[in-house]
């Protein structure tokens, strides 16, 4: 082994020029973008003045904390607020921009699980109104007597036959679990 550094061989310009201009006469067509004015897409490079007052525009007042990666030094200046972290699911979406890269799956899994959370929250936040969520309009399990849904389930072809039996387990379960811990709360209450 000799003690001499790695140096990597690299054409010198003259050389590397000779190799283009031979390519540009073997391949029709080869190095075509090389002259920056033959490129299409210089225009659209090159700086043109548009009459804006800013480089950067003015940041969007943050009128309430938003989430931000932990990648990022900073916020864009323009932002969505539609949905304010809340709640349960605002604790969940804040722990997984703070803790996790957006890199990672955990980052995402936390925030598919507060998505869910959230949910569940609006239906909660639903009983405390005058029209809260009905089950049976919105799932479309009315639709199953009305539209031929029942006889529609039973034709050949279809590819959700095999989890037919998981469909009422999926809707209705967490309405009945709802009711039956509610049971169990009142129940609990009266004995005491």
């Amino acid at each position: 082994m000799s003690n001499t550094p790695y140096k990597p061989s690299l054409p010198d310009d003259e050389s590397r020029g000779r190799a283009a201009a031979a390519l540009r006469a073997r391949i029709p067509g080869w190095g075509a973008d090389l002259d920056p004015a033959d490129r299409p897409s210089v225009p659209k490079v090159r700086f043109e003045p548009t009459g804006a007052h800013w480089d950067v525009p003015e940041p969007q007042p943050e009128l309430r904390p938003r989430e931000r990666s932990i990648e990022h030094g900073a916020r864009p200046a323009v932002f969505g607020t539609s949905t304010p972290p809340r709640g349960l699911s605002g604790l969940l979406r804040k722990y997984a921009y703070r803790r996790f890269s957006e890199g990672r799956a955990a980052h995402w899994l936390i925030l598919l699980g507060a998505d869910r959370v959230d949910a569940i929250e609006s239906h909660l936040r639903s009983f405390a109104t005058r029209r809260p969520d009905n089950p049976i309009t919105e799932t479309g399990v009315a639709s199953e007597f009305t539209s031929h849904g029942i006889g529609s389930r039973f034709r050949r072809n279809r590819a959700d036959t095999a989890h037919l039996w998981l469909d009422p387990v999926i809707v209705a379960g967490p309405w009945l679990f709802a009711g039956w811990l509610c049971y169990r709360v009142l129940r609990g209450r009266r004995t005491r």
